[in-house]
């Protein structure tokens, strides 16, 4: 297990956090760039020196403010992967995840080595340079290096961020299964939701130096319950409304639109899922660009609670497909759909459209929670 907490000043950003990732689980610290979730995994594996806190690593105290304890980062078991891997040129495969250990080691980490070559499908590739190797296979005999010498924490700071997607994707699958099969806590540090949710068991979301966040990642990306989160997580449409009418016997009520400064403006009307808060009180409604169907006309027969007319006013190429931008009554609406939706609905600035969702593809969130 790891755990801890730390209060870290670099400059004028002040990182207040703490963590805790048990055996064979893969914490994901979220959030974006200068966020500290860098900061986080230096500190954990003594590159960083805190203010204040205490730090945990197998068992074993590696850092207390409070009783004058350091133990420097060469005697902390702990394994490092950045998104550079810092592979030795001159060095073959095999050398450069044996770095570091002795003669003797080496022989006494042999079966683990092979067992990393194989699993990694690096066998046959032992006497290669680096330059010799794709980046996919970089990438592999980095993490081999940070696994070689059985670290007791695993720290996994953005290491696919330079990879194309499909080849990231790829690795996904084969890391979940070697880190599920070495049983050792891994903080993974990324702001890719996919990569999150591939790899993640537990999820922390991070931003400006303060945690806003902990749970399970379908549960904190899917329907995070602030705004500010909401954002952070990347949910595209984040509206600020208020509350018409509440229909429980639908388990479901009626919103309207809302200025931040000047309150109800009722020119848009949302059906969303029921809940405790009275008529007239304000809300903030998410939904993902990803629930949104776009239609040529408005649907006679439906499910779909909420059906609203809006314009064209942007569209932006987001692999693996578009986002379109409509303006429904003022308020800007980003759904995701494919090319060939596009290309077939024959969609442009300036075509009316209908933007179509059920009531329970929305979400309620605290606006005004830290």
């Amino acid at each position: 297990m790891t755990k801890g907490w730390v209060r870290c000043q670099l400059g004028d950003f002040l990182l207040e956090t703490g963590w805790e990732a048990v055996p064979g689980q893969v914490l994901v610290l979220f959030g974006p760039s200068g966020a500290g979730k860098t900061t986080t995994l230096r500190a954990i594996a003594g590159l960083v020196r805190p203010l204040r806190g205490h730090i945990e690593v197998g068992g074993q105290v590696v850092f207390d403010s409070d009783s004058q304890v350091w133990v420097p980062p060469h005697r902390r078991r702990v394994g490092f992967l950045t998104q550079r891997y810092h592979l030795f040129p001159h060095l073959s495969l095999i050398g450069n995840i044996s770095y570091g250990l002795t003669k003797q080691s080496t022989a006494d980490y042999r079966p683990k080595i092979e067992y990393l070559l194989r699993s990694l499908q690096l066998e046959g590739l032992e006497e290669r340079h680096i330059w010799e190797l794709s980046s996919g296979q970089q990438q592999r005999v980095a993490l081999a290096r940070a696994l070689a010498t059985d670290p007791q924490v695993l720290l996994l700071d953005e290491p696919f961020s330079s990879l194309d997607g499909e080849l990231r994707r790829t690795l996904h699958g084969e890391v979940r299964s070697i880190l599920s099969e070495a049983n050792i806590p891994v903080i993974l540090v990324t702001h890719d939701r996919e990569e999150a949710l591939a790899l993640g068991d537990a999820m922390q979301v991070i931003d400006q130096g303060q945690t806003l966040s902990r749970g399970d990642p379908l549960q904190v990306l899917g329907q995070p319950g602030q705004a500010r989160v909401a954002r952070l997580v990347g949910v595209e449409n984040v509206l600020s409304m208020y509350v018409e009418s509440r229909h429980p016997q639908d388990g479901t009520m009626v919103c309207g639109s809302r200025d931040a400064a000047t309150g109800p403006v009722s020119t848009l009307h949302l059906e969303v899922p029921l809940s405790d808060l009275a008529e007239g009180q304000p809300v903030t409604v998410g939904i993902r660009a990803s629930d949104i169907i776009l239609a040529g006309e408005k649907l006679v027969s439906s499910s779909a609670r909420n059906q609203i007319m809006g314009k064209v006013i942007g569209v932006e190429l987001r692999p693996p497909g578009y986002e379109v931008t409509l303006d429904c009554a003022g308020i800007g609406f980003r759904c995701h759909i494919t090319g060939t939706s596009l290309s077939e609905m024959g969609i442009k600035p300036g075509l009316g459209l209908w933007a179509v969702f059920k009531a329970s593809s929305c979400f309620l969130v605290a606006e005004d929670a830290v």
